[in-house]
């Protein structure tokens, strides 16, 4: 009888999604025996809420390993014997060895509709791909990063005005839903498993902050996509104007007719600075130089005299 069984649960996890569906987890009174997180890095943007912070309020005993995957640590959860282990958001690849411990096996919540976008980073790529929906799904985990059997999925539309930061909030809460209809048939072992079809997905890679480099020539609607895909409280896109680094945190594509060289300034005014792309115009809304203070359009253009036909590149 399931309710005599008390399934042991190891979970793996990091940031709002990883936090959200442990919160879920321990709400349901589920025998969480452990939690591995990652240690905070003082050099990246902590917007997030801390696993640990939620593991230790749950009185459930934490580890930050370097690695994972090391021999100590091996040894420890074969000790802990879980049945199943969740990775909820988990930035590392977990070993074959660690995978074939749990008897229910080891299941990933990925922030795509898999198999499109497998690897890093799947909630900004959607975005400067100009996507319409994208999803969460749980799958279980294989040697192949996201490329193992469909658990379930849950499917969020993207609005023209997402950003990242509006999908992850989404995601948080798609991931709470899918996880809690899937974890009884999980639980009674009468999950769906669904191949996947590789051939017909996508697979991106990690995002560093000079990939945020804008490029002119580029029409408007590419450039507002990867302007919303990396703005706060990601590093943000940007480029160089009078020798200095504009970072641009709001905009809008304008779709224009014009023979105006890319990235020259057509015009301002109180709604923002006009700026020539490869096809249509991107009004900028928000910026700011040099990490200093961040300004709207028309303070930038005002403060610093812009005039037609300067250049941004």
């Amino acid at each position: 009888m399931r309710g005599l069984q008390i399934i042991k649960i190891i979970v793996l996890g990091y940031h709002n999604i990883g936090c959200r569906c442990l919160e879920y987890l321990i709400d349901q009174k589920e025998n969480v025996a452990a939690v591995f997180t990652h240690k905070d890095n003082r050099d990246e943007n902590l917007f997030f809420d801390s696993m640990a912070d939620v593991a230790v309020s749950g009185g459930i005993r934490c580890y930050t390993p370097e690695n994972i995957n090391s021999p100590e640590w091996v040894s420890l959860i074969k000790k802990l014997a879980p049945d199943i282990i969740f990775s909820f958001y988990y930035r590392n690849m977990i070993s074959r060895e660690i995978l074939g411990i749990p008897r229910l096996g080891a299941i990933n919540l990925h922030g795509s509709l898999l198999p499109k976008y497998r690897g890093r980073c799947p909630v900004n790529w959607a975005l400067i791909n100009g996507e319409e929906e994208t999803g969460v799904t749980l799958h279980y985990m294989v040697d192949k990063p996201d490329a193992g059997d469909i658990v379930a999925q849950g499917i969020i539309p993207i609005l023209f005005t997402d950003t990242a930061y509006t999908l992850h909030k989404k995601m948080e809460k798609e991931a709470v839903v899918v996880l809690g209809k899937a974890w009884g048939l999980i639980k009674d072992g009468k999950n769906e498993r669904v191949p996947q079809d590789l051939s017909v997905g996508s697979y991106y890679g990690g995002r560093r902050p000079d990939d945020g480099k804008i490029d002119w020539n580029q029409g408007s609607l590419v450039i507002y996509n990867l302007v919303r895909a990396v703005t706060h409280p990601w590093p943000g896109a940007f480029c160089t104007f009078r020798n200095q680094k504009i970072s641009i945190w709001e905009c809008e594509p304008v779709p224009a007719k014009n023979n105006f060289e890319p990235g020259s300034l057509v015009s301002f005014d109180r709604a923002g600075i006009v700026v020539a792309a490869g096809d249509g115009t991107l009004l900028i809304k928000r910026c700011q130089i040099n990490g200093n203070e961040e300004l709207d359009g028309y303070e930038y253009a005002t403060m610093y005299s812009l005039h037609d036909g300067e250049i941004f590149t």
